[in-house]
């Protein structure tokens, strides 16, 4: 039987899981074992369809809007990524009980565009059109209060009135450099901007391609485990290729490894998004460990210890 080839597997640390998204997996599940299936949630709460999967088997039943629901006593749950104004005040006024999952960091961001608008302020927020965290973010405010920039070149395009009062907000989970490319644009064309007391780009997003970017001109290869839909994972990849690594792509599971690309690769990164569970990491290392003898190293970048208690009516039944 002929030897497999040797190949070094740089794992990126931190990686997978966040602390927003590990939340919205416990708020679903934690619901499930306290009122029973079935329990609704709007949008996928995460965007992985591995975990997605998952919690369907277990009885959430996922919609793309409320008006799908039946009259029911069953919980609610609002995705990760926030929902506009609209949704909650829909639900309350159909008497559904809801839950709110979404991540405390995206809150913050809703929070910041409320008091800039309150203060008198016309609000730029930086992010990808229909992301449904931009859709939440937007639908915080009346409309026409919040102008979406996309690029650079959007950034030239804004014109407001003189003496309009302006402040920007980001999107969670955009690329850190092209943000801050996008930012400084604001700021060149814009110098009396209100900027974010705290950058909006969550941690695990900023610490996440830092890994990556330590990483990725090391090897031959990268893949970033995620689905095609998760804005962070997206984002991964990007900035793996601007690392120069001439080889990546984001997978979910080990029947998309295009072996053709990564049947005789000499040297491999993996990373995972945010809301991509480490069995799908160990998942892909099996994979290529079939085919070749696996050497695998972690590069850490970061220590990860952030937490988010679970929104106030499960702890309540936790407490009951």
């Amino acid at each position: 039987m002929a030897e497999k080839p040797p190949l070094p597997i740089l794992l990126c640390a931190p990686r997978g899981f966040c602390a927003g998204v590990v939340r919205a997996i416990d708020v679903v599940e934690k619901a499930l074992r306290r009122y029973g299936a079935p329990v609704y949630v709007r949008h996928e709460i995460v965007h992985n369809r591995f975990v997605v999967d998952s919690l369907k088997r277990k009885g959430a039943i996922f919609v793309d809007e409320l008006d799908e629901i039946p009259e029911t006593q069953a919980p609610v749950i609002f995705s990760a990524h926030g929902v506009p104004r609209s949704v909650p005040k829909a639900a309350e006024n159909r008497r559904l009980f809801a839950i709110d999952a979404t991540c405390p960091l995206v809150t913050k961001v809703h929070r910041e565009a409320e008091i800039h608008h309150k203060r008198g302020r016309t609000i730029i927020l930086v992010g990808h059109a229909g992301h449904p965290e931009v859709v939440g973010t937007m639908g915080q405010l009346p409309a026409g209060a919040v102008h979406l920039v996309e690029t650079e070149a959007d950034v030239t395009r804004l014109a407001f009135p003189p003496g309009t009062a302006l402040a920007f907000v980001t999107q969670t989970t955009l690329s850190v450099d092209d943000t801050a490319a996008i930012v400084a644009a604001l700021k060149a064309r814009f110098p009396q901007i209100a900027a974010p007391h705290k950058e909006d780009i969550c941690y695990a997003t900023t610490n996440r391609q830092e890994a990556v970017k330590r990483v990725a001109p090391l090897v031959e290869a990268l893949i970033v485990v995620g689905s095609p839909n998760s804005s962070n994972s997206q984002r991964l990849r990007e900035v793996a290729e601007r690392a120069g690594c001439t080889k990546t792509a984001l997978v979910l599971r080990t029947d998309e490894i295009d072996w053709s690309v990564f049947g005789d690769i000499r040297s491999l990164g993996i990373t995972a998004g945010a809301s991509a569970p480490e069995v799908l990491v160990e998942e892909i290392i099996a994979a290529f460990a079939g085919r070749f003898d696996v050497r695998v190293e972690t590069v850490s970048t970061a220590d990860e210890s952030v937490f988010f208690p679970l929104p106030r009516q499960l702890r309540e039944a936790a407490t009951a």
